[in-house]
């Protein structure tokens, strides 16, 4: 089986007020090309920055990360940053959709920002929109959608440049059950349809049930770490 993500003896440390906070304590993980994985634990675990540190938004402190063979924190600053952009997705529980945009705008922003041209762009942007069951939406803005719409919409833009990963932070996090139940059915269907890794954290057991692999983190390392037969409702 494939790695598409190797993580070698990670620490983050940070320092607040004079003071040295361990986030991550020695972390081992790798992750199989194609698998949906849950990251799981109490508040104040690491489990948000370990998904950071993981893609590359925060700097770690010590081991490494090697996504898709390439260790991603030796890269440049501009080099990462662009390799984000071309590899990867990302879904946040704030939705982080630009208000003064439409629905299809948000979506195809990352590839305009990539280069590609607006006429590509935008034909891609509403096959994505028709893939997440959202065509209607596009030419609203995001405060005229519900929150399920916003975050498909979300989704939407994440896949877009069809990335080998997606990081999800709490994807269901400000929605109710139904919705959440929806937008989980929505990743798990892209997941076996596209055969994108998914890698997820959050705090609520029924999304945890429906990955195929359950990580538990307490106290900045990893707790447990197991394959189960993922829930379908």
């Amino acid at each position: 089986m494939e790695h598409i993500i190797e993580v070698h003896r990670l620490f983050k440390t940070y320092e607040t007020g004079g003071l040295q906070v361990q986030a991550l304590r020695g972390i081992d993980l790798n992750i199989v090309r194609g698998q949906m994985v849950a990251i799981m634990g109490p508040s104040g675990c690491g489990k948000t920055t370990l998904l950071n540190t993981l893609s590359g938004i925060d700097e770690i402190s010590s081991g490494d990360v090697i996504i898709d063979g390439s260790s991603i924190h030796d890269m440049p600053d501009n080099e990462r940053t662009r390799y984000r952009a071309q590899s990867m997705g990302f879904v946040f529980q704030s939705f982080n959709l630009l208000p003064v945009l439409t629905g299809v705008e948000n979506i195809e922003l990352p590839l305009l920002l990539g280069g590609m041209k607006q006429k590509v762009a935008r034909e891609k942007a509403m096959a994505t929109l028709e893939l997440v069951g959202l065509v209607d939406q596009a030419n609203k803005r995001p405060a005229q959608m519900s929150g399920g719409q916003q975050q498909r919409i979300t989704v939407a833009r994440a896949i877009v440049n069809d990335p080998a990963i997606i990081w999800a932070d709490e994807p269901t996090g400000s929605l109710d059950s139904e919705t959440s139940k929806e937008i989980m059915d929505l990743l798990c269907d892209l997941n076996e349809r596209k055969h994108q890794t998914l890698v997820l954290v959050t705090h609520d057991e029924g999304v945890g049930g429906r990955a195929g692999r359950l990580v538990r983190m307490r106290d900045g390392m990893v707790e447990s770490d197991e394959l189960h037969t993922a829930a379908q409702a």
